[in-house]
């Protein structure tokens, strides 16, 4: 491919001429897509994804996903460039966790954290652009998270509202992407020599509000696209001289993760236990830069309440009638206190459990979409679909391909035999994929207009 005017010369003087002649020759190499099976649904083994290859990434695999297969719709797997997948891999989230997501459109990252917390503990997902941050919220919704928040908001915003708070915040910063310009030729038009000194300002200015959302003992995981030393060893030895509270730890052994270069900061020696991935030097998958960095240092930062949560409008008492009487006509096993449902207009949501007080933050979606008030009744919402295991839920019904092929066109769907009347989970390859209601023989579509599509 055609690099941009000075790529080259700076690659040749910071690696030399023998590795830099293969490192440039690796943007001419083949693509190789990925994508991962998610552990949350009840049935994690794809309907028609074949899993031919893994990759060095629990959960992942080499290979394409079509967007419109049913193994796509009901969230049983996720697309993602297999480098990508070490970020997650790197913040090793566990059940229990408070973890943020500073950066996480279009939610790779995040459905990633969300399969290792095992809807236990909180994932707070950010993307300060409202468009990404819908997109985002749209996947952490297909990949079925119960214990997701998703803000659209600024770092500064976040920072002030609940410092040091969480066991885990990830950076997954905005760069200048030298990394995938093999998969996106288009991203090598916005480099300019100066264009990484650009991005590294940005990302200080990240950083100086990440830091403060870590708690004393609690990670901060930083990783970018780009190869551009201004951006990854030299971004460190700043957050280090700037912070230091903070301590680089070395890095899990990783099939093609290799020790970044102190030699491209200011030599420092324990900038190695970050990480690098070169094409050059893998098989497959594009370029990566990766940290974790642990705090030490105590702080007086008061910690913030995780309850009451007053900032969230709670249902009133016939609300939670209708509530619980939909939960109960339909047999719905969803564990749920009713002090974690939260109302935004008529949409009732189940807030994560461990949650802070948000106050003024601009969320997306608070926690699991349980569904619609309507006069008199309840509707489920679609999230819940695929949230909750089809054996969570009274009256299902199993769709084979040609009913589901109908289902989420958004026609009516003729039932092989009659069905017990009333709001039913459609399901397909033992995972839901939408709600509709039974009359006789046939299931009234509720799958969302918007998503409909000619399979």
């Amino acid at each position: 491919m055609q690099l941009p005017a000075g790529y080259t010369e700076k690659y040749r003087t910071l690696m030399g001429q023998t590795e830099a002649d293969a490192f440039l020759a690796s943007f001419d190499q083949p693509v190789h897509h990925g994508f991962r099976i998610n552990p949350l649904k009840a049935n994690a083994i794809p309907h028609v994804t074949p899993l031919t290859e893994p990759t060095a990434i629990p959960n992942g695999y080499f290979g394409k996903v079509n967007g419109h297969s049913s193994d796509h719709v009901t969230g049983v797997v996720y697309g993602q460039e297999p480098s990508a997948m070490y970020v997650g891999a790197i913040v090793d989230a566990q059940p229990g966790e408070r973890i943020l997501d500073l950066c996480a459109a279009p939610g790779g990252k995040s459905t990633q954290i969300a399969a290792g917390l095992q809807q236990q503990g909180l994932l707070v997902t950010n993307e300060i652009f409202a468009k990404r941050a819908a997109i985002l919220a749209e996947n952490i919704e297909r990949f079925g998270v119960e214990n997701a928040v998703v803000l659209n908001e600024t770092p500064a915003h976040i920072a002030k509202q609940i410092p040091a708070f969480f066991d885990k915040v990830v950076v997954d910063a905005p760069c200048s992407g030298e990394g995938m310009f093999r998969k996106d030729p288009a991203a090598a038009d916005y480099w300019t020599p100066a264009y990484p000194a650009e991005c590294a300002t940005r990302q200080r200015e990240i950083l100086t509000e990440a830091v403060k959302l870590v708690r004393p003992g609690g990670q901060l995981i930083y990783s970018t696209c780009t190869f551009a030393p201004e951006e990854d060893e030299q971004m460190m030895a700043w957050l280090l001289a700037t912070y230091p509270e903070f301590e680089l730890v070395t890095l899990p052994e990783l099939d093609g993760l290799e020790p970044a270069r102190p030699q491209w900061a200011n030599g420092e020696p324990s900038l190695a236990k970050a990480g690098r991935l070169f094409p050059h030097h893998m098989t497959k998958g594009e370029g990566h830069f990766l940290a974790k960095l642990v705090r030490h240092a105590e702080t007086d930062e008061t910690k913030t309440k995780k309850a009451p949560r007053a900032n969230f409008v709670h249902p009133e008492p016939a609300a939670l009638k209708l509530w619980h009487a939909f939960a109960e006509q339909q047999h719905l096993n969803l564990p749920t206190d009713d002090r974690q449902l939260v109302v935004f207009g008529d949409q009732l949501y189940r807030l994560p459990s461990d949650s802070p007080v948000f106050g003024r933050l601009h969320i997306i979606r608070p926690g699991l979409h349980l569904g619609t008030f309507k006069k008199n009744r309840f509707e489920p919402a679609f999230a819940l679909a695929l949230a909750i295991r089809p054996d969570q839920y009274g009256r299902t019904v199993a769709l084979t391909d040609a009913q589901w092929a109908r289902y989420v066109h958004g026609d009516v769907v003729n039932l092989t035999e009659p069905a017990e009347a009333g709001w039913t989970l459609a399901t397909i390859n033992g995972n839901g994929v939408g709600f509709g209601k039974v009359v006789g023989q046939t299931l009234k579509n509720g799958f969302p207009k918007g998503l409909r599509f000619q399979a």
